[in-house]
């Protein structure tokens, strides 16, 4: 007789729900804004999300991970690259569009409170490197690849330089304007945009003759 199949192994609880998921992440940013980061708990998130609070602690481990996703979900939903025809001007809609996210006081509250903490926490230091600096890091890998097709920048060869530039490029675009919004608490405007683009865009050439030699 042929012998029976392997028992099948299926997940047990329920399933994770995006709606559910929206919703607490939003409430976390909500109960933020008002309670500021000392009085957040997670039972008021559960109460203002309409969740049992046991259900955040099937996601979250701590009040630390989920103000993390709570800002990542952010940066998720509202950043983007769209083509506008040209490198300066991609970059210029890029920066007017973090400046803008930035200003929204739900991301400028928790962003602060999870840098803040992290000086002191390792491990939520290296969950926001994770869930949001490397997978926003995206924008500028799309951008440079719209470039490259354009005849804007050359290709690069070496994985490692295209690497470590993609890395320069987004530290210099997101140090600058965080610092500008939330620290010198002064505002990106179009003129501003465009000479930090300027500044961005001669130095790309620069690094590109540099690649190349």
């Amino acid at each position: 007789m042929p012998s029976a199949p392997p028992p099948t192994h299926r997940r047990t609880g329920r399933p994770r729900s995006p709606e559910a998921d929206r919703a607490i992440l939003g409430a976390t940013r909500e109960a933020l804004v008002e309670l500021g980061w000392g009085k957040l708990t997670l039972g008021d998130v559960a109460a203002r999300a309409g969740v049992a609070k046991t259900t955040l602690y099937r996601r979250w481990a701590g009040k630390n991970e989920l103000v993390v996703d709570a800002v990542a979900a952010l940066f998720d939903e509202h950043l983007e690259l769209p083509d506008r025809g040209s490198l300066p001007a991609d970059i210029e809609g890029m920066v007017l569009q973090f400046a803008s996210l930035l200003e929204r006081p739900e991301t400028k509250t928790a962003l602060m409170a999870v840098v803040a903490e992290s000086t002191r926490d390792e491990a939520l230091r290296e969950r926001i490197r994770s869930a949001i600096v490397d997978r926003q890091k995206h924008l500028v890998l799309l951008g440079r690849s719209r470039a490259q097709s354009r005849g804007e920048l050359p290709q690069e060869d070496d994985p490692t330089t295209a690497h470590r530039n993609a890395d320069l490029v987004f530290d210099v675009i997101a140090g600058a304007v965080v610092h500008r919004t939330l620290v010198s608490a002064e505002p990106v405007d179009e003129e501003w945009a465009r000479g930090l683009t300027a500044l961005l865009v001669g130095g790309l050439g620069a690094m590109s003759q540099t690649s190349g030699t």
